[in-house]
């Protein structure tokens, strides 16, 4: 056994199993206390809400509290291992929300027969919480069960694996593009896999300025065309009229790839086959669609971003995901819309053009950082996140006409 999977063993197993676990927030050392939190005081606040359902957000947890919900059939990039083995994953988000953003947070894992099923068990359960967050349901259920989730819950419902890479990988591509000297509008782009995260980055490129005809987007069959006859609705989407078949036609003078798909997918060869000054976003992890002292080695004139923490420009879901929350969540909004996750693509953006703080520098062993080739999105532990990114969602929010509330809390 290696030396890192023991650690990671033993630090979800002690001193106490798993990573999550309910404190209260409230005093229950007299009888008094308890008088007031259960027999006969509880009674007050379950009258009130009985009157009026938002009542729920002054006299319970519902509007601080996130339900990470999975049903374990696309683990990471272990595949379906199955909704008990995804709870360690789900367990970790509950960690990230509660560590970035104050949010708390717990983990259900949904056994079921069929996509209905799995809808109509988070559908009846979704009153008890202020959002929730979908994880790791592969496609193309996972469209589905988000769309009508989406139309059947008064909370907001956000599949993460999709549209959290999708507003990471858009704020680090339009800064890779502007330091490149090119243009989102322009820019000729292959993307190589076709699952919930391809699409979703896809159409949020293209919601910033991508062109869809430029796209060239690949399967395991190669280029998805309008001459398929085996393509989902989604695929559909991304259908190019082209008579190009392989990674290779698409890469001739490609100015972007984006890799969702596998290890080591991308070859030296195909990368010399891009315009000058490309972008390549190889995320797959933990081993990405092209090393990057490969892809160095093939071209200098490269920007590349991958998933792993321990190179330059990490595409990380945890940018975002937990400000998009506590934004949405303070407005209590009734969903997250595209305006929404816009505006934490442009926060984001705007975070990296600035003076990096010393404690960023100190916690990701950097001498400096500046914007620039290897430094085109924050680092995970910048303190400005929060602030910055749930402030524009809130507003955002209030703006397009989804919160309840409106007024944007002062974010610290």
């Amino acid at each position: 056994m290696s030396d890192f999977r023991q650690r990671a063993l033993d630090y979800h197993a002690y001193p106490t199993p798993g990573k999550i676990r309910v404190e209260l927030s409230k005093p229950a050392d007299s009888v008094d206390d308890l008088a007031l939190a259960y027999s006969p005081g509880v009674a007050e606040p379950c009258r009130e809400i009985a009157e009026d359902p938002n009542a729920a957000y002054t006299y319970t947890g519902k509007g601080n509290m996130v339900a990470v919900i999975s049903n374990g059939t696309a683990i990471l990039g272990l595949g379906n291992l199955g909704p008990l083995a995804s709870k360690p994953v789900m367990e970790g988000k509950a960690l990230l929300f509660k560590r970035f953003a104050g949010l708390d947070s717990i983990d259900i894992e949904v056994k079921h027969r069929t996509t209905e099923e799995f809808i109509n068990t988070v559908a009846n359960i979704a009153d008890t919480f202020g959002g929730i967050n979908l994880e790791d349901i592969k496609a193309p259920e996972c469209f589905e069960i988000e769309q009508e989730l989406i139309k059947r819950c008064k909370i907001p419902v956000f599949h993460d694996d999709q549209h959290g890479t999708a507003i990471v990988t858009a704020a680090g591509m339009l800064n890779a593009l502007e330091v490149q000297g090119k243009t989102i509008e322009d820019a000729k782009i292959v993307c190589m896999g076709a699952g919930a995260a391809a699409v979703a980055c896809m159409e949020l490129l293209i919601k910033c300025g991508a062109q869809r005809e430029r796209i060239y987007m690949l399967d395991r069959k190669g280029v998805i065309h309008t001459r398929r006859d085996d393509l989902t609705p989604h695929k559909m989407l991304f259908a190019n009229n082209t008579d190009k078949r392989t990674l290779e036609d698409v890469m001739e003078g490609a100015d972007i790839f984006v890799g969702v798909s596998g290890p080591d997918l991308l070859p030296p060869e195909a990368l010399a086959l891009m315009a000058p000054n490309p972008i390549v976003f190889a995320c797959s992890n933990p081993d990405p669609e092209i090393k990057p002292e490969v892809a160095l080695a093939t071209r200098s004139d490269i920007i590349m971003a991958t998933g792993r923490s321990d190179y330059p420009n990490q595409v990380n879901n945890v940018l975002c995901f937990p400000f998009i929350f506590r934004g949405a969540l303070d407005v209590r909004a009734t969903a997250i819309n595209d305006e929404m996750k816009v505006a934490a693509v442009e926060a984001l953006r705007a975070i990296s053009k600035e003076p990096v703080p010393e404690v960023v520098l100190k916690a990701s062993k950097s001498d400096s950082l500046s914007f620039g080739k290897d430094y085109i999105i924050p680092k995970p532990m910048d303190p400005r996140l929060c602030a910055r990114i749930a402030k524009a969602v809130a507003q955002a929010a209030i703006d397009s006409g989804v919160a309840r509330l409106d007024v944007v809390p002062e974010y610290k």
